[in-house]
């Protein structure tokens, strides 16, 4: 596909193959398997800088694209999907820094984010607040020793493993979500009890925790204005539906191109599987959803860098790559039949890895209340 890539985002794209291909390939089918956190991985990448690929220089980031980031993000999610949720996740918590924070909060937290020293963790999601944040009971009420907040946030991906968090509570619970409002809070701070990680059907590399609150944390740790905690956590939803976007064209990609070498290596009733015009037809299928979603991830992707409103394009990304990435890895198990089943080959991780991208930063449904708003107002 000729998208017109530009050269400094093909080589980011190669560089993130090169990473992702001799280290997080090894590394996925033991994180799989064991449940460990995708450590290693994660490490390496940020060695390279890749934790940075969602900021600007001033602040030690990649300065790449968009549409790089979302090659890059396509790579990783290639070769180990459960190192791309942790890695998208961290961005989830930069961003939140990078559009709420004050110039003194990014120049002191973002440069050690993009260089792998902090790793960030995203804490909206509550047991009771999933697909409506507004809904939120976390608060946050302030004394003379700074910020009291307390409450419970769930499915929290880095969690325990994270150097820092972006809490969101609400400060005034009399104006809905006008009153929420956001905080770094440091792991360590006392008064943050840590579940053990839940055991998920995929992504098991990268783990989810439910987090409860109560601490105090100074006044220095809000970030930004009071009460702009919403508009700042839409903003980042936004940008990481891209992502996960991203994510589930390298994940389908991945089931995609192993289904077709399997396909044609495989020899039934005397000649090869790919002969067979049932197969040519998921086949045909599966190449179809593959290229659609790519189009859509990159056309969201480059919405995103004309800094101008995209959460429509987000959506529309989100929505049909995550569900075409359902498609194609349960395709993928069909042709590889019973070899498709077992864990002997990356299939059955493929489509259980899947499964969350319709789930995660706003569910299949949120994205086409999203959609149908944008289009009919």
């Amino acid at each position: 596909m000729n998208f017109n890539f530009t050269e400094d985002e093909l080589a980011f794209q190669e560089a993130a193959h090169r990473v992702s291909y001799d280290i997080l390939r090894v590394n996925a089918p033991h994180y799989d398997e064991t449940r460990e956190f995708c450590s290693a991985s994660l490490q390496a990448l940020g060695e390279l800088g890749f934790w940075g690929m969602n900021l600007p220089a001033t602040y030690g980031g990649s300065e790449i694209s968009s549409i790089g980031m979302s090659l890059a993000v396509e790579e990783v999610a290639y070769h180990c999907a459960a190192t791309c949720s942790s890695l998208t996740a961290h961005f989830l918590a930069t961003d939140s820094v990078l559009i709420g924070g004050s110039e003194l909060q990014k120049k002191e937290l973002l440069p050690m984010c993009a260089s792998g020293q902090k790793l960030g963790a995203f804490a909206l999601t509550e047991p009771g607040a999933g697909s409506n944040p507004a809904e939120m009971r976390t608060k946050a009420v302030h004394d003379k020793n700074g910020w009291h907040i307390t409450g419970t946030k769930h499915y929290i991906t880095n969690g325990s493993f994270a150097d820092f968090l972006v809490v969101y509570a609400k400060t005034n619970a009399d104006i809905g979500h006008r009153g929420i409002s956001a905080f770094i809070v440091d792991r360590q701070t006392p008064g943050i009890l840590f579940s053990k990680p839940e055991k998920t059907l995929g992504l098991r590399g990268s783990h989810i925790y439910e987090i409860s609150f109560d601490c105090i944390v100074p006044d220095s740790a809000i970030l930004g204005l009071e009460g702009s905690g919403f508009s700042t956590a839409m903003e980042v939803l936004d940008k990481g539906r891209v992502e996960v976007a991203a994510m589930s064209v390298g994940i389908a990609r991945a089931a995609y191109d192993d289904s077709l070498r399997w396909a044609k290596d495989r020899a039934v009733s005397g000649k090869p599987l790919c002969k067979h015009q049932g197969i040519q037809w998921m086949l045909a299928e599966m190449h179809t959803q593959l290229e659609a979603a790519k189009l859509v991830t990159y056309k969201a992707a480059a919405a995103r860098d004309a800094e101008e409103r995209f959460s429509l394009e987000s959506a529309v990304a989100k929505l049909f790559a995550s569900e075409a990435a359902a498609k194609i890895t349960d395709h993928a198990v069909q042709i590889h039949g019973g070899y498709g089943y077992i864990s002997d080959l990356p299939i059955e991780r493929y489509y259980r890895d899947a499964r969350i991208t319709r789930i995660f930063e706003g569910t299949s449904e949120i994205q086409k209340i999203i959609i149908g708003r944008s289009i009919t107002s």
